[in-house]
């Protein structure tokens, strides 16, 4: 079972909250120890929202609002995405990421199961398996 763990903090504190060297070191560690477990399959910090972007749509079309999101309560920090037998046991490998408390924010951790393609039934039909076939090769051939 493939899960994302998201990692969502404080909206309001965005800019107030600078890893110290040691988070940092924390964090490492607890990235590493994933790894060794071959739990995890890939993770990144995002940069604040002042440098993003969100692309609405509504019923009166589309619209572009650039950040900073000053007025979200949560904001998306960064994301793993780990492979795990269950979403219990994803839960128990998110209760032990290190947290910094004297930051004075609430981090989440929101952990979600990723899609299968046994997960779509008979509506993933063979033409639409190919076809996300070949989109995956050649993004590997882009990207590798």
């Amino acid at each position: 079972m493939r899960v994302m763990v998201l990692i969502t903090g404080a909206g309001a504190d965005e800019d107030k909250i600078t890893p110290t060297q040691e988070m940092l070191a924390q964090m490492g560690a607890y990235n590493e120890e994933l790894v060794k477990a071959g739990v995890m399959l890939d993770g990144q910090g995002l940069q604040p929202s002042a440098k993003g972007a969100r692309v609405v749509f509504d019923a009166s079309g589309t619209s572009v609002l650039d950040g900073p999101f000053t007025e979200s309560k949560e904001l998306l920090a960064g994301y793993w995405i780990w492979q795990v037998s269950s979403l219990e046991e994803a839960v128990e490998w998110a209760r032990k990421c290190p947290t910094d408390p004297e930051l004075g924010a609430t981090q989440v951790l929101e952990i979600r199961p990723i899609f299968e393609v046994e997960d779509f039934g008979a509506e993933y039909t063979p033409e639409l398996r190919e076809k996300d076939e070949r989109l995956a090769e050649q993004i590997k051939a882009q990207h590798g």
